[in-house]
């Protein structure tokens, strides 16, 4: 037992001994030295076993990092994909709340060349009920100040009178159902007739005056109800498409194209206070004719066409708003001025 121990290390002696010699040999030789013959033997031996032995165990590896890793990739896609809804999350928003200023915008600018008090609302559900096919339910009540038979108009126009009215909604019959009828006025002849509606074929309009000539193009607003219930005057519905001729008839009827549309209904104003006059046909929009001024200071004119009435000065309106308590501009005639504004 002690002989053998004794043996092996005598060995490993001269292993250490001759591993120390020829390394130092090697080093002081370079690569002329007396070793680099030897070195270039070894290399061509065992060279290809070192790279087929490389290229065996390399794919190995690369699956055991893999396996390794594998919990990490997951995590890191599930990361990027709640990114990415983020993302798209925010521009949905911000796209929409772009749209919903410029609808804000509109409806305030028709208030004010109409002098009516308004409160905003938005639409949120379109659904028939019992007895009408076309209503919708708004986010504002009774504490919001609304009462049944007030007129609801959006930026674009008429959208309909408020038929019920709850705590913190209402109901909403709009100007197109088959039941829903609304004096008109046209703007040209001053005639007067009904608006009624026709679904999603808009509305048709019943003249008094069969002798009255209408045109297509020719443009309504609301006449005006007793007292402005449910309908306030000046609110404009919609544009002439087509004339019935029918001779011998009581009545001219004519087919008429709502301003509102009716299927992309958003944000929408309850007239809580009608305009202390009639402002006849100064809400209706501009329709092609130009401003003798195109200056205007108002937040209001590069988001609306037909904001200000023409022949207004570059002038600030003077106005105050509130979300709930409504809006009202001062006037409809422009700041300083005795005499409405005429188109050019």
């Amino acid at each position: 037992m002690n002989r053998d121990s004794a043996r092996t290390r005598v060995v490993l002696a001269l292993l250490l001994l001759t591993s120390f010699t020829l390394v130092t040999l090697d080093f002081r030789g370079g690569e002329d030295g007396p070793l680099s013959g030897l070195r270039g033997l070894a290399a061509a031996i065992f060279g290809p076993i070192e790279t087929a032995a490389a290229a065996t165990i390399r794919p190995v590896a690369g699956l055991v990092d893999d396996v390794r890793h594998f919990g990490d990739d997951d995590a890191e896609l599930a990361r990027l994909k709640d990114e990415n809804a983020e993302l798209h999350a925010q521009l949905r928003t911000s796209q929409l709340a772009r749209a919903r200023a410029a609808e804000l915008d509109k409806l305030l600018g028709l208030a004010g060349r109409g002098e009516y008090k308004v409160v905003p609302a938005q639409i949120v559900a379109v659904a028939p009920e019992q007895g009408f096919e076309w209503t919708a339910t708004i986010d504002a009540g009774s504490g919001d100040g609304i009462k049944p038979d007030m007129t609801v108009v959006n930026g674009d126009g008429l959208v309909g009178r408020v038929k019920r009215v709850g705590p913190t909604t209402s109901s909403v019959l709009l100007a197109v159902d088959p039941t829903s009828s609304v004096g008109a006025r046209l703007e040209r002849s001053l005639q007067i007739g009904v608006a009624t509606g026709r679904g999603s074929r808009g509305m048709s309009l019943e003249l008094l005056d069969p002798q009255t000539r209408v045109r297509k193009g020719d443009r309504l607003v609301t006449f005006g109800s007793q007292r402005s219930v449910p309908f306030v005057p000046g609110v404009p519905i919609g544009e002439v498409t087509s004339v019935e001729q029918t001779p011998g008839a009581l009545t001219r009827t004519a087919t008429v194209a709502p301003y509102a549309s009716f299927t992309a209904l958003d944000l929408v104003g309850v007239v809580v206070e009608p305009p202390r006059k009639d402002p006849r046909d100064a809400v209706l929009p501009v329709s092609g004719r130009r401003c003798r001024r195109a200056s205007w200071s108002s937040r209001s004119a590069s988001s609306s066409p037909s904001w200000p009435p023409c022949g207004c000065p570059a002038r600030r309106r003077t106005s105050s708003y509130s979300w709930r308590s409504g809006w009202r501009s001062p006037t409809a005639r422009c700041p300083g001025s005795s005499s409405a504004s005429r188109p050019a």
